[in-house]
Formats: structure tokens, C-alpha cells, sequence
């Protein structure tokens, strides 16, 4: 059985401050992922004995990045989409192990008023065929910052932000072409019709204390290995971020 987490952490350095490290060796999970880590290499020195550690950083300061921590070392490891346009924000790692692909993606925001649409259409085009590539290689499981909301069940005010980034039709139609291509969305498999589950809160509002949020933190795994799924968590009570830390645990 692995147990895996997932936790955009919207800048390490804050996160750090705000019980990060505890919070981390609560969940002892066997992988770790962090989206927006907000960093450059040598701008942290997180002890987490007994993991291996992979960190993609953005090219443009204070922006974006992703982190894996590892139990168990990897076969090999991947960096971005091996595509130019799309390999400067650190969005991107690929742990390749034994059984499986391991992937953690911090996947473009469309942004106000959508002005970033079309690049967010061509990254997730070029993220479902990466995907789909390595699936014919062995299962793969991704996580991550998917920055949608898949359905209305899946953020508190669905009527009120059609249309709007993270609820756009056109990045809700490209979440369902990406599970059409052979994946599920762990969480759905096990609680199709819980309400209430959000994993991101803006923090204007009181939306927290509302639970007026949205769930776009995703752990997705091959269909042909989604029998396997045994549990999939939102950690509500974890703080340090306007997300909390999604989990996956996999008999894998």
C-alpha cells in the first residue's frame, strides 16, 4: 500500500512558517508533492530525513515550481514536457518507478478574464498526449494543482463562475477529454456524489470558515489500475495554504 500527498503550498518559505513541518511528518506519506512552491534552487534547505528530494523551479522569480519527496528512489526522473514552450515555469516532474509513472503538475491558470485560455488549451493538449504516452509504458499516477473544477458538485457557487477561470467550459471539456483518454479521478471513483468536498478557498470572504471553495487539487490514476484505489482524502484541518493537502493511498 502506498500513501501519497499532494499540497499546492502557494510559496514553501511562508508555508514553513506556518507549520509546514509538522504537517508533513503527521501525514508520513511514502510520496509528497508540492505545487507552487514559489522558489529558486538554493533558497531552502528542508531537512525530511529518509526522502529523496526533486524540485523544478520557474524560470521567472517567485513563481509557480513543484516538489516531489520520495521514500523510495526512482528508476529515473523527468523534468517539464521535454516541450520549450512549456518548460520554464517548473510546472512538471516525472518519477518513473518500478510498477508506475509518478507525475506532479502544476497546470497553467487561464486568469482573469480568461487572457491565458488559449495557452491553457494548448498545455493541456500537450499534458493529456504526454500522459497518454507514457500509459502505453506502464500505469501512471498524477496529481497535482489541476486549477479546474471538473462538475458543479465540485465548487460551492457553480452558477455564479461559469465562464470564469477554473470553471470555464472549455478547461472543464479538456479535464473530461483527459479522463476519456483512459484515467479516473480517484477521489469521484470512491465518492461520486459527496458534496462540500473542496480542497482550494480563496482568502477573501471568510470563504474558508464558509467552506465556499472549490476542489482543483486532483489525485488521477490509470483506469487500468483504479480498482486498486483504496482511499482518497481532503485534509480540510491541514492550514498553511489557501489549498490543503489532497492523499491517494493505492495498493500499488
Amino acid at each position: 500500500m502506498k500513501k501519497m500527498i499532494s499540497w499546492n503550498v502557494n510559496g514553501i518559505r511562508a508555508c514553513v512558517q506556518k507549520g509546514f513541518v509538522d504537517a508533513f511528518r503527521s501525514l508520513d506519506a511514502d510520496i509528497f508533492c508540492l505545487q507552487e512552491t514559489k522558489l529558486q534552487a538554493g533558497q531552502i534547505e528542508l531537512e525530511l530525513e529518509g526522502y529523496h528530494q526533486y524540485w523544478n523551479y520557474a524560470e521567472k522569480k517567485g513563481y509557480s515550481g513543484t516538489a516531489i519527496f520520495t521514500k523510495e528512489e526512482p528508476i529515473s526522473v523527468f523534468y517539464g514536457l521535454d516541450i520549450p514552450r512549456h518548460d520554464t515555469e517548473g510546472r512538471l516532474i516525472t518519477l518513473e518507478f518500478e510498477k508506475f509513472y509518478f507525475i506532479t503538475c502544476y497546470t497553467p491558470n487561464a486568469q482573469d478574464g480568461l487572457k491565458r485560455l488559449d495557452y491553457r488549451m494548448d498545455w493541456e493538449d500537450s499534458f493529456r498526449e504526454y500522459l497518454v504516452s507514457l500509459n502505453k509504458n506502464k500505469p501512471v499516477i498524477f496529481c497535482g494543482d489541476l486549477n479546474v473544477a471538473h462538475n458543479e458538485i465540485d465548487l460551492k457557487n457553480p452558477k455564479s463562475n461559469r465562464g470564469n477561470a477554473g470553471f470555464s467550459d472549455e478547461e472543464r471539456g479538456k479535464f473530461s477529454l483527459l479522463l476519456e483518454s483512459g484515467f479516473t479521478d480517484s477521489f469521484r471513483y470512491l465518492y461520486p456524489d459527496r458534496e462540500g468536498a473542496y480542497s482550494w478557498w480563496s482568502y477573501r470572504f471568510n470563504a474558508r470558515a464558509n467552506n465556499a471553495g472549490w476542489r482543483i487539487d486532483y489525485f488521477c490514476v490509470s483506469d487500468s489500475i483504479k480498482d486498486k484505489i483504496k482511499e482518497a482524502k481532503i485534509h480540510t484541518d491541514i492550514f498553511g495554504s489557501d489549498h490543503c493537502p489532497v492523499e491517494l493511498e493505492i495498493d500499488i
